[in-house]
């Protein structure tokens, strides 16, 4: 959007750009942006916090009326107030063992935690009213079925037509990565996106799950599952934080 902001104001038309990375604005150089502190999808902070989100929106049309740069760039001074943990949270259930570290045992815990997921999950939908599960277009249970699969090394086929195995991996992991989350949105707590991720990432069978089928597919023989595994199955930010 900060390139499109050029050719916009070529045609006379004032414009100001919402930036989540500020590196990237830096080198496009938009006339006007307004760099926010929040996670990316949010541009102008938590959802169902209208009252935030107006002032986001209103800082950035104040730029319009202070002039453009060949660079201009401010900072939007507030926090997400999302991103405070909530200490009344507590996670949907308590992490259940691991037998060792193979593949196998992985995998049999994962599919185990799913299932001890499904009431929180069930009341998360019910309590929102929605849910973004759904990208494979199969069962929960299925779609951890075909990840286990994948963990233990059996490489299966597709259980979608016309839809590849990694694309339907990637999917699957996808849906399953709601799932966890939206069952921790189960109860009243309203946990940070730092404490659902910290949670699923570092204390779930599906997190080791995730990051064992990341560090198996890598170096795969097929481009197209090299790429899912460096850059879609875990966030940037956990997989190098994970080294």
């Amino acid at each position: 959007m900060s390139a499109l902001g050029h050719y916009i104001e070529e045609e006379g038309i004032a414009t100001v750009a919402i930036s989540l990375i500020r590196p990237q604005t830096e080198n496009t150089k938009p006339p006007r942006a307004l760099w926010v502190p929040f996670e990316l999808g949010r541009p102008f902070g938590p959802p169902s916090d209208p009252a935030f989100q107006k002032r986001v929106i209103l800082a950035a049309l104040r730029m319009l009326d202070e002039g453009g740069g060949p660079l201009r760039i401010e900072d939007f001074p507030e926090d997400d107030p999302r991103e405070r943990p909530d200490p009344s949270w507590g996670v949907p259930i308590a992490a259940g063992p691991v037998a060792d570290g193979s593949a196998g045992a992985v995998a049999d815990a994962f599919e185990t935690e799913l299932a001890r997921l499904a009431e929180a999950y069930d009341r998360s939908v019910t309590r929102r009213g929605r849910t973004t599960v759904g990208l494979l277009g199969l069962p929960i249970a299925a779609a951890g079925s075909y990840v286990a699969a994948w963990l233990r090394g059996n490489e299966p086929a597709s259980p979608v037509a016309d839809m590849s195995p990694p694309l339907a991996l990637r999917f699957a992991i996808d849906d399953l990565k709601a799932y966890c989350l939206e069952a921790g949105l189960a109860d009243s707590g309203r946990p940070s996106s730092r404490q659902l991720g910290d949670w699923l990432w570092n204390e779930t069978a599906a997190g080791k799950a995730i990051f064992a089928l990341r560090r198996a597919n890598l170096d795969a023989a097929d481009d197209r599952l090299k790429l899912i595994a460096s850059n879609f199955m875990v966030p940037a930010v956990r997989a190098l934080a994970a080294g």
